[in-house]
């Protein structure tokens, strides 16, 4: 795990960098406002900023983008139709079906995400594997953008996960192409031992990103939520969407009090954007 210091010029990069200049274009934002969006999805808008963050990384016509897990498929609802509209390929970088020590949860969860999308209603969605045995996530310098939303932490707890995923990331982009990340971020308080409350540290990620070969071209604050103090009983987790009550493991707590969460909203998170050199 890393727990390394941002160094002054790292620091001083990573607190000046400026947005670059990209403007969203009238097809990205069709496709966040587009109703046929999953409900669910929408109503989280106001707290993910799609449209701002997705310009910030730098999304373009014609480009290949893999998410690596999708999740739920908040991203998928945007960047499938996005490609679709402009001649672009979307791949969902999910679960590691070759991987034997797959669990069934897992086999399950990708089945269900690829049920969710087979009608091709949002656009063609392309699957690659991905997990810590995994191959490489497709042919060297073949994708535009890879993004990682809100994974990181997940990573940190399977041993050598997160330096074989940048790793990987940096394998499958094009000189010049982008890595966007958003993560849970700890700042300004120090990361907790073993990240057992989802918040991680920008330096952890850009010294992870960095020991692959990437470089820090700029640090977005649009999802920066100046509310969230950090400091809930059951970690990030206790904020919406999860609205955990009770440990992980055990029923949830009807008793449990949310208004100081639900108030906060979703988390504090960093927004960064990786370029890999030409």
């Amino acid at each position: 795990m890393f727990r390394l210091a941002l160094t002054a010029p790292i620091a001083a990069l990573v607190m000046t960098a400026a947005t670059p200049a990209f403007a969203a274009d009238a097809r990205l934002k069709a496709a966040v406002a587009d109703p046929t969006r999953g409900a669910e999805h929408r109503a989280r808008d106001a707290h993910r900023h799609p449209t701002e963050t997705l310009t910030f990384w730098g999304l373009k016509p014609k480009q290949t983008v893999i998410e690596v897990s999708p999740g739920a498929g908040y991203w998928t609802e945007i960047l499938s139709p996005y490609a679709k509209a402009t001649g672009g390929r979307y791949v969902a970088g999910v679960a590691d079906l070759d991987n034997p020590k797959l669990s069934a949860g897992a086999k399950k969860g990708r089945a269900d995400f690829e049920a969710k999308y087979a009608d091709g209603r949002f656009g063609p969605v392309a699957y690659t594997n991905f997990g810590p045995v995994a191959k490489p996530l497709g042919a060297p310098a073949s994708a535009d953008l890879v993004i990682t939303a809100r994974n990181i932490h997940n990573f940190m707890y399977q041993e050598g996960m997160l330096e074989k995923s940048m790793k990987d990331f940096y394998a499958v982009l094009k000189p010049g192409g982008v890595l966007g990340v958003e993560e849970h971020r700890a700042d300004p308080r120090a990361q907790v031992a073993g990240v057992t409350d989802g918040y991680v540290g920008v330096a952890t990620v850009v010294a992870a990103a960095e020991k692959a070969g990437f470089k820090l071209a700029a640090r977005s604050e649009a999802n920066a939520n100046p509310k969230d103090t950090k400091d809930h009983p059951f970690g990030v987790w206790t904020l919406p969407p999860v609205r955990r009550s009770a440990p992980a493991g055990q029923p949830a707590n009807a008793a449990f009090d949310r208004t100081k969460y639900e108030a906060i909203g979703e988390s504090d998170r960093m927004t960064l954007r990786f370029v890999k050199p030409r």
